[in-house]
């Protein structure tokens, strides 16, 4: 029975060095493997992230008003100027407060159809946009171009990247996070060809210039009545009045 039991286990002892050197060579490739995939993670510029898709959030932007007269700078002694953006689906309301006043505009994406509020010196109008006039007003930001670059900033820990944009001869520039990307792009028209959120920019209005720098982004959802517009508390007009007042034929 002894030579029996050490014949079998002579018999085994090959197959089991077999097995532990297939061990042996499997737990190095293994460790290769795991060694490669973590300098790949490490490799500057590696697209390791999935973009971010926002159909629904908040977007607050801080807003720097700078004076360009020799006057005392009105627009540059202002704290509190911002700007917020509500997404819901197809619908979008961006709220605008600074010194000048405040704006609001409401767009349903869907319909076309859009509002905007207006409160300046304690006076309350709302004017009533189609899908036509919503084009209209926005129909400057159509041939808007965009020359993306490879510098880079971070605002706010995100990484962001900077594009020029031209638009009737004029430019400016904007840092955009292309790994946020807006589902509806009919929320902010001069962006809508961006390919990315847009993070910080400047516009220039006569002799003040507006610079926007996200603060806060929140995935949190939006109340479907941010949406709504309003029944009543303000003058009423269509877009074609106003036009035609600013135009002075009204």
């Amino acid at each position: 029975m002894i030579f029996i039991a050490a014949g079998l286990f002579a018999s085994r002892k090959p197959s089991l060095a077999r097995d532990f050197i297939i061990f042996i060579e499997t737990s190095k490739k293994m460790k290769r493997l795991r060694l490669i995939s973590l300098a790949i993670s490490l490799l500057p510029g590696t697209l390791l992230y999935a973009q971010k898709t926002i159909s629904e959030g908040t977007i607050v932007y801080d807003i720097t008003i700078q004076s360009g007269t020799t006057l005392p700078k009105k627009g540059d002694a202002q704290d509190g100027a911002s700007k917020t953006v509500y997404l819901k689906g197809n619908s979008s309301r961006t709220d605008q407060v600074t010194f000048l006043g405040n704006e609001t505009n409401i767009h349903d994406a869907k319909s076309g159809n859009a509002v905007i509020l207006k409160e300046f010196s304690g006076q309350k109008l709302m004017i009533t946009l189609t899908k036509d006039n919503w084009a209209t007003k926005n129909k400057n930001f159509n041939d808007i171009k965009f020359e993306l670059t490879n510098e880079t900033k971070n605002i706010n820990g995100y990484n962001t990247k900077k594009a020029i944009a031209t638009v009737n001869s004029k430019t400016f520039i904007v840092y955009y996070a292309p790994d946020l990307l807006v589902v509806n792009k009919d929320y902010d028209p001069t962006f809508a060809n961006l390919p990315g959120l847009p993070m910080e920019y400047e516009i220039e209005s006569g002799q003040l210039k507006f610079r926007y720098t996200v603060a806060k982004i929140s995935f949190d959802p939006v109340l479907v009545s941010k949406f709504d517009f309003p029944k009543s508390g303000y003058r009423v007009m269509t877009y074609e009045e106003n036009q035609q007042i600013r135009k002075g034929t009204l």
